[in-house]
């Protein structure tokens, strides 16, 4: 059975019946095939999550069934429309506009990948939708789902390879 977590409008997400507080797009959700990339807005809909990356410089890999990557200095993610890279994991440097996952704050110390528009990547329709972890004052994301790290961690521990995440209004 697939698991099916889901993220809402109103900044919740749901752990099957247990609610921990999130947030999300800083241009609020809209529907995916109206999402555009840089517009801050989290697509609604349901996204398989594909894997997960985390920094060992900082944290342990999480206790869960999903496929974890180390994250390292030279990891990116392609955001460049125009790239034939364009919603993929690139490694640095990179010529194209990227975004880089070896960050200073501490909101992708934890990533867990989602498949938005990455099968495959249409030019224009969001990149790097991912969870990560949340700001201190929960301030929305670039499109994003983003949780505490200890609601994370716990997501992750019943995540299972093959679940969803849901964006919903």
């Amino acid at each position: 059975m697939i698991n099916k977590f889901k993220a809402t409008a109103d900044g919740m997400f749901n752990i099957y019946e247990h609610s921990v507080r999130c947030s999300l797009g800083k241009g609020g959700v809209r529907p995916a095939g109206e999402k555009r990339e840089g517009d801050g807005a989290s697509p609604l809909g349901i996204w398989p999550i594909r894997y997960v990356f985390y920094r060992s410089d900082r944290l342990s890999p999480p206790q869960t069934a999903l496929n974890v990557v180390a994250l390292s200095p030279d990891d990116g993610w392609c955001d460049d429309p125009s790239s034939p890279f364009y919603n993929q994991h690139v490694k640095l440097p990179f010529a194209p506009s990227h975004e880089k996952l070896w960050r200073d704050d501490h909101v992708y110390d934890l990533i867990v990948v989602l498949g938005h528009n990455d099968d495959p990547p249409v030019s224009g329709m969001g990149s790097a939708i991912f969870a990560h972890l949340a700001r201190p004052d929960y301030s929305g994301t670039e499109g994003c789902v983003a949780m505490k790290l200890e609601d994370m961690q716990a997501f992750l521990r019943v995540a299972q390879p093959g679940d969803a995440i849901e964006i919903h209004v």
